[in-house]
């Protein structure tokens, strides 16, 4: 299972940095149209995603046992999203042996 989920958290940092790649050569997040920016899903949306970003982080800091490494952590999240995260969860799944269990990916990290 943990050989799985490290090629799916691998598939979405590549394909999240494929479509950030490509958004932005096609125009700057800067450019955004106000219509756009000020529709009442693009809000509710935003919202929704940095409360999910929000929840993960908490899950991360819990884990993570350092302040500093948790308020990194969090900056990159709220900069990158789903990028920082899927790399997290990579970076933690490479630390566990292909014969480990799922249940050792959510478990509080040693001091």
């Amino acid at each position: 299972m943990i050989v799985l989920l490290r090629f799916a958290f691998a598939a979405i940092v590549v394909a999240m940095l494929g479509v950030t790649s490509w958004a932005s050569l096609q125009v700057t997040l800067w450019e955004t149209p106000r219509a756009v920016a000020t529709h009442p899903w693009f809000i509710a949306t935003l919202f929704d995603t940095y409360f999910g970003f929000l929840t993960f982080w908490l899950w991360l800091a819990w884990r993570e046992r350092s302040g500093i490494r948790s308020a990194a952590w969090l900056v990159a999240i709220l900069l990158l999203g789903n990028i920082a995260m899927a790399t997290y969860v990579l970076i933690q799944l490479f630390r566990l042996p292909t014969t480990a269990s799922v249940d050792q990916l959510f478990t509080r990290r040693p001091r």
